[in-house]
């Protein structure tokens, strides 16, 4: 497979895009500068947050925002496009339909590895953003794999997004809080696994015991970002 530059809409929020790039080198097969990837961030920090549009119906001001990003990654001659947010998302179609290069979907290949990993039929809980929840971007989904999607009842759910918004005003967000909603997933719902899908939470260091429940749709994007730019993933970080 030949190499490709992967282009990368970020800045939703800027920490996640920072963690987004450090995992892509950090699990990239490289002994050296020349063998990472080549890569172009757009750092767009100022798009419309993207709850806040979906829940007040303004999906065209998200829409214009990102389409001279596409626009220009599209120019700039990427292979591949990776949008670390999940709840970018729900805009799939729409934005793939901005730009002849591959959007690579968080959604769909998160689930694609559940599906892998549990097999089908599988439980799992989802901690994510309100506009994730609200979109349905992952329940559709899993209801065409044959997933059984737990979501948050309405006081844990509050919890999950002042979580998230700790961790976008770069506070330090309570790793205790964040493991105990895990558990409340894999013991009260009998869940297999819980999918961590707002890349926020992806900035918060879990312990060993509470990530084997977890499949982070952040770690799966980066993965399919080396593979699909025709790198390698390093076997001892995968």
């Amino acid at each position: 497979m030949a190499y490709e530059r992967l282009g990368v809409i970020g800045g939703m929020g800027p920490k996640a895009t920072a963690v987004f790039f450090d995992k892509v080198i950090e699990r990239t097969a490289a002994n050296r500068d020349q063998e990472h990837l080549d890569m172009i961030i757009l750092n767009h920090a100022s798009l419309p947050d993207r709850t806040e549009v979906i829940l007040n119906g303004q999906r065209e001001r998200f829409l214009e925002a990102v389409r001279q990003d596409l626009e220009l990654l599209e120019y700039a001659g990427v292979g591949h496009i990776a949008i670390p947010c999940n709840t970018s998302h729900y805009f799939y179609q729409e934005m793939q339909a901005m730009t002849r290069v591959p959007i690579i979907n968080m959604v769909e290949e998160t689930l694609d590895e559940i599906c892998r990993t549990y097999g089908e039929r599988s439980k799992i809980g989802i901690m994510a953003t309100d506009g994730t929840i609200l979109s349905g971007v992952y329940e559709r989904s899993c209801l065409a794999k044959g997933l059984e999607l737990v979501k948050p009842e309405p006081k844990i759910q509050d919890q999950i997004m002042g979580i998230i918004y700790q961790v976008k005003r770069e506070l330090a967000a309570d790793v205790a809080k964040v493991e105990a909603i895990v558990r409340h997933f894999v013991q009260e719902h009998q869940c297999d696994c819980v999918i961590l899908a707002c890349t926020e939470l992806s900035c918060i260091p879990l312990s060993e015991e509470t990530a084997r429940y977890c499949i982070d749709a952040m770690d799966v994007l980066v993965r399919r970002s080396i593979e699909l730019s025709g790198k390698q993933v390093r076997s001892d970080r995968a």
